[in-house]
Parts: structure tokens; sequence; C-alpha cells
């Protein structure tokens, strides 16, 4: 399997290719421990054993049960592609559709080494966050694209393709759903255990919806300090330390990681050693120098470091902080304990889990100790919302945690609740898109339409607190190039509302008709975004009047998205906080020059940003309602439920007296 042509062509199995065991010089994940039965452990092989003919079972059967004991899940590396992973031009893939190329392309970049956190077992990020399940699911998703038509739909249960089912040219062409499993049964546990089975997996955001596009799909979102992780989307933290002028110190135990981040140009200075780190950080202030320093090693050790330099010197060496690691996932790969090396603790979390788990839980104590001193003396520390302050409050430390009618709070806000909420209410969120030539002139075309069309929307006239909005966007997109984040697909994000969104998307139809761009352009969003996620620990933790923890948004954004003309849509347990903590909805859309296009573009944008303001208004959010109310007057097919708001908050006492 060597070439597009061959992984268009199915699973092989006549003859077999050889077989392959792991290749070490790459990054892993770390092996999972589902405590199978001895019953569910051959259910789990007669699963795999599905996806190929009987002439096999003999040969591939005790292979596949090795993977299972020794990694616990069957990823079938027999199967594994030598073809180089990565988003090749569209026009390259063997397809009869053009749209199927599209996400050809956007599949095979979320597996490029370059991008991906563990490509050999499918992961892009998070730790745990799959593309497919395994590689014969990969092989068949490519031979159905390849063979789809306009009139064909693809089906994706959890990275298995159901099949291509009739459907029409107005129809999505992948309709994708990870992980929905019943409330009831949506623990971690039974997690670990359906997807030793092969039957669940976890897409994260936007690994299983094929729509992520690096470390860059969050630095416009992020800005940084002392922090923890490089490894995926928390790699984003150095490049972004860098672009807000900041001196950014970011803790990785993962050499491979840290050093990938630092070969790629993200981040600037690597030290394994804290005494040089300090140094650093002071001559970095000195000096008045944006900066980004990887210090390989523990992030609870150097958080304690900053605590003893305070202590001594009276030096406050840190003004922010925060945590990026994959804490939704903290004892299988997601958060590292200090006292043991990378390497230690991925034989111990396999061999040891309650020892693991303990090791974690004393440290994720000791992280917010060293945090709250240095809070205590004017440090600003946030929650990133990847579930740090939940699982450590659950771990016994001291974060302050309150819960009642309107969620859960901590004594450090979400930056959702204390900065991206209003952005939402006003309708922004991370708009992005991929040039599917992957030609890098074509992403600067992209930048200066953008650019362009956004300037065009101030000059006609928009509200003071939108046009800082868009003033800060086109800044931001006409400095993107100039800071090199491309790893991957030629991809760029921006923060947009509806009216950006369509607007962009329109501009960049059309430079595809005009030959302007040499291929379609595919837009997309982080599902982090207005009306895509449903999530109490961050997307909708500023949510108050008691539905933080429902779910309608995201499950109509993703229904709403495909009839009114996304090329695929997603939906999603898990991404982002945690495998049972949130739903999210996601989407591709494909510009291909057509008028059909652009019709697609303004009918599914507009629904796609104003189903969350729209949620946001109906709870009491004042910038939302407006948003909303600024809607209707410029679309009147629009009709919208605006809440009377309850002022006198005495008239509500005294009903309860009578």
């Amino acid at each position: 399997m060597s070439s597009l042509k061959d992984i268009c062509e199915g699973i092989p199995t006549d003859p077999l290719p050889s077989s392959r065991h792991r290749n070490e010089a790459v990054p892993h994940a770390p092996v999972r421990t589902p405590n199978l039965t001895r019953d569910e452990q051959r259910l789990a092989l007669r699963n795999a054993l599905r996806y190929f003919p009987q002439s096999v079972h003999e040969t591939l059967a005790p292979e596949f049960v090795d993977e299972l004991r020794n990694y616990g899940h069957i990823y079938m590396y027999r199967f594994r592609p030598s073809l180089p992973m990565r988003a090749y031009p569209i026009d390259d893939y063997p397809v009869r559709c053009r749209q199927a190329a599209a996400i050809m392309h956007m599949i095979m970049n979320n597996l490029d080494p370059r991008v991906a956190q563990f490509p050999h077992e499918l992961v892009t990020y998070g730790g745990n966050g799959q593309v497919f399940s395994n590689w014969a699911q990969f092989l068949l998703v490519m031979k159905y694209l390849s063979e789809m038509t306009e009139e064909q739909t693809l089906i994706l249960y959890s990275g298995h393709p159901m099949g291509l089912f009739p459907s029409s040219v107005d129809s999505p062409r992948a309709i994708i759903t990870n992980g929905m499993v019943i409330p009831n049964y949506s623990s971690r546990e039974m997690y670990e255990k359906m997807f030793a089975l092969g039957v669940t997996m976890y897409g994260q955001m936007t690994a299983g919806s094929f729509c992520y596009i690096g470390p860059q799909g969050i630095v416009h979102g992020t800005t940084v300090f002392v922090t923890s992780g490089l490894g995926g989307m928390s790699g984003a933290q150095a490049k972004a330390a860098v672009i807000c002028g900041c001196v950014g110190v970011i803790a990785e135990v993962s050499k491979e990681a840290l050093y990938k981040r630092h070969n790629q140009g993200w981040l600037l200075e690597v030290t394994e050693d804290l005494d040089q780190c300090m140094e650093m950080i002071r001559q970095a202030k000195r000096d008045m120098r944006a900066t980004s320093i990887g210090y390989h090693g523990n992030v609870v050790d150097l958080w304690e470091r900053l605590v003893v330099e305070y202590d001594r010197t009276g030096d406050l060496l840190v003004d922010l902080g925060s945590d990026q690691t994959s804490c939704h996932n903290p004892y299988l790969g997601g958060y590292y304990p200090a006292g043991l090396t990378y390497e230690e603790s991925l034989v111990t979390m396999h061999e040891n889990p309650t020892k693991f788990k303990n090791l974690v839980q004393e440290s994720l104590r000791r992280h917010i100790t060293a945090v709250n001193h240095l809070a205590n003396k004017g440090m600003y520390f946030w929650d990133y919302g990847n579930a740090f302050l939940l699982e450590a409050g659950r771990a016994g430390a001291d974060v302050g945690q309150n819960t009642g009618l309107h969620g859960t709070f901590f004594r450090y806000p979400s930056y959702v609740q204390d900065i991206m909420g209003d952005i939402f209410s006003l309708g922004f969120g991370p708009f992005r898109w991929v040039c599917t030539s992957s030609d890098p002139n074509d992403l600067d075309t992209t930048d200066e339409i953008a650019a362009s069309v956004l300037e065009d929307i101030i000059n006609q006239g928009v509200k003071e607190n939108v046009k800082q909005q868009y003033n800060d966007n086109i800044r931001w997109i006409k400095e993107a190039s100039k800071n090199k984040m491309v790893v991957g697909s030629q991809a760029r994000i921006l923060y947009s509302d509806d009216n950006g969104r369509v607007a962009i998307a329109t501009a960049f139809n059309k430079a595809v008709a005009d030959g302007i761009l040499k291929g379609p352009v595919v837009i997309s969003r982080d599902h982090h975004d207005v009306s895509g996620t449903d999530s109490p620990y961050r997307e909708t933790s500023n949510i108050y009047d008691g539905s933080a923890f429902t779910a309608d948004m995201a499950v109509q954004n993703a229904i709403g998205d495909a009839f009114r003309g996304a090329t695929w849509v997603a939906l999603h347990n898990g991404g982002g906080v945690g495998w049972g903590e949130v739903i999210n909805g996601g989407f591709g859309l494909v510009l291909d020059g057509s008028n059909e296009s652009t019709d697609r573009a303004k009918r599914m944008l507009s629904w796609d940003v104003s189903n969350g303001v729209v949620r946001r208004s109906w709870a009491g959010n004042q910038k939302a309602k407006e948003t909303v109310c600024r809607m209707m007057e410029e679309n009147t097919n629009m009709k919208i439920t605006v809440p009377n708001d309850v002022v006198n908050d005495e008239m509500l006492d005294r009903a309860f007296l009578e």
C-alpha cells in the first residue's frame, strides 16, 4: 500500500500484507488497561475479524490477540499503509466525487506524523482522540470515498464505516458519530471496555470529524505564561506566547513531544534544568524579550520551584498561569505525575493502575497547592476547560469547588466564563479553512481575501463591540503568515461571526470559480465555538439558567448543518473535557466554485452561529440578546423567542411568601 490508488482499493487480503511490528522509533499511545474478561477478549477478537474473510482468520487471530494483550486494543498494525500520511493535493485522489477527495485530504492530514500525536494508533491529539479505531476502518473508508457519487452518503459509527447509502446531491457526503453511548453507560470504565471491543471510539473534538489543523487551530485563542503540554492542541501555547509578547514557559514530560515542537519552530528555547530555566525567565524579563521556553520535566516541579523562588527572593516570576494537559484522561496518559519519568509512567499506568492513579491525584494536589500559593501573591490563574480543576477537585485539591443551581464553579474561572463567553455571545468563534490544493500561495491568497472582506464589513457599519472583534481579527490575519503556523495542511483560523463567515466563504468560492485559487477550499471550525458544544465545564460554563448540563444545542447544531448544506457533519461524546462530560457537533463544507456552494454556505453558516447565540440569549446573556435582535433585523425569515427579563428579585421573594 504505497500509493493513493493502493489505499483506495480496500483491505488487502489476497495476499495479506506482511506482518508489521510496532516501530519503537515513533511515539505510541499509552498501553490501555481495559480489564476484559475472557469472554470479552474473545468478543473483541471476533469483532476485529469481522473485517476479513474467513480464509485469513487463522493467520490474523493470534496477531490480533497479541495486540489486545500487549496494547489493550487491536489496532491492526499489519494494515498500516507504507504510503507517507499527509494531505495530498485534492486532484491526486482517485475519486468520482470531488467532495469525497476533500474528505480524504482532511483524513490524511489528521494522520500526518507532523500533525498527529500517535499516528500509528490513529490518535490525532488529546492523548486518545482517534480518527479511526483501527487501520481496517481507514482502508474501508478510503475505498468507499473513492467510489462515492454525489448521490450517496457515507455513514460512520465511531470510526466504523457502515457503508454508502443512497441520498441526493443536496445531502451530506458523510455523517459521523463518535461515542454516542446511552447516558447511564457513559463512564470511563465502560469506555475502556467498549473501545477495546471495537464498538465505540473517542473522537475528541476535531480528530474524529477529520477537521483538526494542527496546533494553530487554537493559537489565536490562547495567551500564555506558565503552563504545561506541547503534545497536540497544547502545542499552540509556545507560539501564542511569542505572538502575544509574553515569556511563555511550558513544561512537557515527553522529550519527543517537546523537541517535535522545537524542531517545527513552535518552541524557541529548551532546557532540562530548573536552575537554568529560572535564569532564562529572569533574563528574558530583563531584556523585555518575548520568547517561549520549553522545560523538559514535570510541571509540578516547575510550579514548586517558582514558589521557592518567590519565598526565597520575593520575586514573583510568573504573572499568568494555566494548564493544558489532557486532564480529561488523567489516568491513561493525559496527566503525568511528579516523581516518575515519562517512561516510568507509561509502565506504571499499565502494570499498576491503582498506584498510578494515587500518584496522579497526589501530583494534582501538589500542583494546586503551588498555584494557590502564587495566586495569593498576585499571580492570575485560570482554567483552560481541559478538566484540570475538575480532576484536581476530585483528587481532593483545594480548588474552591462550589456546585449549585448554575453549575460548578471553582476558585479560578474557566476562560469561557472569564473571556470567551462574551465573544461567543456576539457570535464570534474559531472559523477555519483548508486549501486543498496544498499550495502555500493559495493560503496567502485566502489570507488577503479574508482581511479585505472583514474591512469591507467594517466600512458598511457595525456596532463598536463588533468592530473591535473585526479589527482584532484583521490584525491577526494580516500577520498570520509571518508566524509560520502551518503544520500539515495549508490551513488558517480566525474568529468571526455569522456575517463575516458567510462573506469570507462567498469570496473564497468566487475565487475558486475564477481560478484565483488552484483548488477547492474546505471550511470548518473548532467544535469549541458558539453553537457546536454543550460542555458545562467549558463552552457552556457561563449558562446560568440551569441548562448548563443539557445538550440540545450541539445535537440541533449537527442536524441543522446536515440539511442546510454541510458536506459532512459529526456528533461526538466527550471531546475536549472528557468522556461523558460533553456533547459536541462539527461540520466540513467544500467550496468548489459552484453556485450551489455559495447557497449552502449562506444557509449553513448563518444557522451554525445563530443557533448558539439564541441559546445564550434565552439563558439570559444580554450581549447575545442584542445579537439576536440584530440577526432578526437583517433576516426577516428569522423569528426568535426572546426572553422577557425578570428584573425585580424582591417580587420573586414575595411570591414564595404568599
